[in-house]
């Protein structure tokens, strides 16, 4: 196998020379690094990754840890991201994270074997994050906030969206409302939760608990929700589930029951994936920008990598989308019809 010494060898130049034409340092005459290269693609050399990372501390790598990676908003998140790195010319791992010692993140992130991070996984422990960030490895966060140097935050407006679908339920003349929660350590559906909560207080309205069901994000949790209520005699006249994903199930759960929705109920999501506005009924739902979310995160992460410093938090707008699968034709603000 071609070594560094070879390749600098065949180009007339010196290992240093060599190295840094490889690398793409400035100073390097492009004559030389041409040269260079020529001489490493002839003896087909493959830069040892792993002792340069060592020598220079450094990866080119950042690594994005995820709740899951499955699902429409996962994957325009990731392409943003993806999107941005390329643009710096470094490499992106995406992971699922996991509980106990042998997780993704004690791998890549504990161990430092990443520049960067960006973190949407609540089983990513607080205490990992806090004694892990810092100047060699900064953390954005999408799921929660830390007030510890480096440590980013970036997030959508998850509050403000559910209050104004739940709004949008109200001012139709609804007044009972199921809520479909996400997962508990999920801090993206407790603010959501909190909207909800809070539009329903504007209207005078008392929290029914027994209106509160609990999810986990998928199709499949959202149609045992249906089943659930609609054994009950005193069906809500709307439901809200914190992602549209347990919207779709739910829908799906109401026409195995032959409940028309949204005739005998109506229904909301959250997120705005591809598949909302073409299921029937076409889904009312809060669009959060999955892919600007990722391409914000990845910016701000590199600025630091870079080494700026104060950056300030980011909220981006949600949107509300109103289709078929609720009643009535309010105007709301920051709500489009469609």
């Amino acid at each position: 196998m071609a070594t560094l010494k070879d390749v600098a060898k065949l180009a007339g130049v010196s290992i240093g020379t060599a190295s840094s034409a490889l690398n793409r340092h400035s100073g390097v005459k492009e004559s030389t690094r041409k040269k260079v290269l020529e001489a490493a693609s002839l003896l087909n050399y493959r830069p040892n990754g792993a002792a340069r990372d060592l020598k220079t501390q450094k990866t080119d790598t950042i690594g994005v840890f995820l709740h899951d990676l499955a699902g429409p908003f996962y994957s325009e998140l990731i392409r943003g991201i993806q999107d941005v790195a390329d643009e710096y010319e470094y490499a992106t791992i995406a992971s699922r994270g996991g509980k106990g010692r042998n997780t993704s993140w004690t791998r890549l992130f504990v161990e430092g074997r990443v520049d960067g991070a960006i973190v949407l996984d609540p089983t990513v422990p607080d205490e990992v994050i806090r004694s892990t960030v810092g100047p060699t490895l900064p953390i954005v966060l999408l799921d929660r906030i830390l007030d510890v140097p480096y440590c980013l935050h970036v997030a959508a407006d998850h509050e403000g969206g559910a209050y104004e679908v739940t709004k949008h339920l109200l001012e139709s003349g609804i007044r009972r409302i199921a809520f479909v929660s996400g997962p508990s350590d999920s801090h993206d559906s407790n603010l959501r939760f909190r909207g909800y909560k809070r539009s329903l207080e504007e209207f005078g309205i008392e929290l029914d608990h027994s209106l509160i069901y609990r999810g986990d994000f998928t199709e499949g949790s959202g149609a045992l929700v249906a089943r659930a209520m609609l054994s009950r005699d005193d069906l809500p006249g709307g439901v809200f589930a914190a992602n549209d994903e347990m919207a779709l199930g739910f829908i799906h759960g109401c026409e195995s029951s032959d409940i028309i929705v949204p005739d005998q109920i109506a229904v909301v999501g959250f997120d705005d994936i591809i598949v909302a506005s073409y299921v029937n009924p076409a889904l009312t739902t809060v669009r959060q920008p999955m892919y600007e979310l990722g391409v914000v995160a990845a910016r701000n992460l590199f600025r630091t990598i870079r080494g700026e410093k104060d950056i300030s938090p980011v909220i981006l707008p949600t949107q509300v989308i109103i289709r078929d699968s609720s009643k009535g034709h309010v105007r709301t603000f920051g709500s489009v019809h469609v």
